[in-house]
């Protein structure tokens, strides 16, 4: 495919400071966020993972349907997506008393697989030209498997490993850090990017757990709906900008 084409016809954004700033965020409203409506509101788990799926059943048909990156559709849907991976493992653990490890396990081959299935029918794993169904399924069923195993890791280490919501997030963020360096010094771009996807779901974690926990359990008490609310805030004002940088271009080239 001529490169010009695919990259207007890409219906994920391109890999730059804000996206990974956005992404971060997004993790963490997923786990504040998911919080916030199953303790705080009152819903419940069982409740919050249906609402929460059904918008995102909704976001997702709509992002389907679009035919180029529309970045309020795009991430609106990660940020859905956040929030029922993050159910996804919670109910597991909380409702279903499978351990941590278990899961993290599971949603490891999972994700694992999926890659695979990808590559095979696919021939490649770059995010830079998703520009059919078939590969946007895939790149999704990709993201849902990440948040979800990122939430399993996260609570595994900061929890199970009793490293502590601090120490969590200093240890995934040397490590995206690492694979930042590594792509620097040539690192495939693929593998490194993905590698990256999937440590800033534990690191958002951690730091939304930091963030709103109270003291007493090694937080800082700001609470999940003051820290949903700041977050949310910065990545709509984020996502506005790309919004209206994208309406530019394509008024430019008319």
């Amino acid at each position: 495919m001529n490169p010009t084409l695919a990259g207007w016809l890409n219906k994920v954004p391109e890999v730059t400071l804000s996206f990974w700033v956005i992404k971060i965020m997004s993790t963490t409203v997923g786990e504040t966020g998911a919080d916030f409506l199953a303790v705080d509101a009152g819903f419940g788990a069982g409740w919050t993972s249906i609402g929460m799926a059904a918008l995102l059943a909704i976001a997702l048909f709509c992002q389907l349907r679009t035919k180029a990156y529309t970045p309020w559709i795009y991430w609106l849907t990660v940020v859905l997506v956040s929030i029922v991976g993050t159910q996804i493992t919670d109910i597991l653990t909380d409702k279903l008393d499978v351990s941590l490890y278990t899961s993290t396990a599971i949603f490891s081959v999972l994700l694992a697989l999926n890659f695979w299935v990808w590559y095979r029918v696919e021939h490649s794993l770059s995010i830079r030209e998703i520009v059919t169904p078939r590969r946007e399924l895939f790149y999704w069923a990709t993201v849902l498997c990440t948040f979800a195993l990122g939430t399993a890791a996260g609570d595994l280490a900061t929890e199970a490993l009793g490293l502590g919501f601090t120490l969590g997030a200093v240890i995934f963020g040397a490590l995206i850090a690492a694979t930042l360096l590594a792509w620097r010094m040539g690192a495939n771009v693929v593998l490194t990017f993905w590698i990256a996807y999937i440590l800033t779901r534990p690191f958002g974690a951690s730091l939304g757990d930091l963030l709103t926990q109270a003291k007493t359990y090694g937080g800082l008490g700001m609470g999940a709906m003051w820290t949903s609310a700041l977050f949310l805030c910065v990545i709509v004002i984020l996502v506005a900008v790309a919004q209206f940088s994208v309406g530019n271009r394509k008024a430019i080239t008319q």
